[in-house]
């Protein structure tokens, strides 16, 4: 296990490497206990490396903040972070690796979908110098064939529109390393993407298969709605394909507009009636389907010009829970998040 010198004692003591384990966690008190014992058993097997979970609550409307409470009193490796509201799924995240102070960062989703005994694995990957270890879905157990037939089409969609090199069948369980996180806490974005930003980061990055499970319990937090507004955030925020192909589509109308007038003119001269209503309409229609389309097209770019504006924090923390800063130091606050007047830190809210 690689270790950390501890420079300001001496430089020839070793301190053992610290793991930060981010849970974001929307309603799943069901399945907690048990993702808490799987996921400590398999900390507590690596000798020589630290760690400390860290369970972002995203405004979950169930007892998951009261069970994690209850980890924390149990375990001093355990933090809560009690968001003020449900902000979605990539900014509990976001929330998660901004508060933690691990050597190495470990995400991963508390359905125990994705299951924790990889990450001894990742951890293996990370030791051979790798920056970004990520898991690769090779099966999706319990799973709709629609949902993954879907997943599968926009994963492609998305890796045929951007030139950034997109792993297919990818979630956001992955390991980090330190600059891999530094680098990624300095990207603003509102509409995050956030396994997009990791390999827009680039470094040593490596994928492992691995067998996705049945959810442990509850329902998915990712009805067709959300994954929609998400597929649009992942195209929207990596490629600009999307505008040229509103141009393009210009193009052909006015192409098509203009070889249906070379059309009319011809069958005036050769004696042809030209029926009028049925044709202005059908050229009326396509031409406002096309206009309309274009326009959305555009709205989505300038929607999220407009939430970049703003200048609102990403998050706001409305409590957090004392951790072993004994040994591991306080953090500074992000400037992406801020905290309410009744964090039990009682930091005052920035952007």
């Amino acid at each position: 296990m690689p270790q950390r010198w501890d420079e300001s004692n001496s430089p020839n003591v070793a301190v053992a490497l610290l793991l930060s384990v981010v849970v974001p966690v929307y309603n799943e008190k069901d399945g907690l206990q048990e993702f808490y014992d799987r996921t400590k058993r398999v900390l507590l097997g690596m000798a020589g490396l630290e760690h400390e979970i860290i369970f972002v609550d995203d405004g979950s409307s169930d007892a998951s903040a009261d069970i994690i409470a209850q980890f924390v009193r149990q375990d001093v490796r355990v933090r809560l972070l009690k968001l003020s509201r449900n902000f979605g799924h990539q900014i509990a995240i976001t929330a998660g690796i901004d508060a933690a102070r691990g050597d190495a960062v470990v995400v991963i989703d508390a359905d125990l979908q994705d299951p924790p005994e990889v990450i001894v694995r990742f951890i293996e990957k990370w030791q051979e110098g790798y920056d970004v270890v990520y898991g690769m879905r090779e099966t999706r157990d319990g799973e709709t064939v629609l949902k993954v037939w879907t997943a599968s089409i926009f994963y492609r969609i998305l890796k045929s529109l951007v030139s950034l090199d997109i792993p297919v069948d990818v979630g956001d369980f992955r390991l980090m390393s330190r600059r891999v996180v530094e680098h990624l806490k300095a990207m603003q974005e509102r509409d995050r993407f956030v396994r997009g930003l990791v390999s827009w980061i680039g470094f040593r990055q490596i994928g492992l298969l691995y067998r996705r499970e049945k959810r442990y319990a509850g329902e998915t937090k990712y009805p067709y709605r959300k994954m929609i507004r998400f597929a649009l955030d992942g195209i929207t925020s990596f490629s600009s394909i999307p505008l040229k192909m509103a141009t393009i589509m210009g193009y052909l109308t006015s192409l098509i507009a203009f070889a249906y007038a070379c059309s009319v003119i011809v069958q005036k001269f050769m004696g042809y009636t030209v029926q009028g209503w049925a044709t202005i309409m059908v050229g009326l229609l396509f031409l406002g389907g096309v206009q309309l389309i274009c326009l959305g097209i555009l709205g989505e770019y300038i929607g999220r010009i407009f939430n970049e504006t703003k200048g609102r924090p990403l998050y706001i923390v409305d409590c957090e829970t004392p951790s072993d800063r004994s040994r591991w130091g306080t953090p500074d606050q992000s400037r992406r998040g801020s905290f309410s007047k009744d964090s039990i830190q009682h930091r005052p809210a920035t952007d």
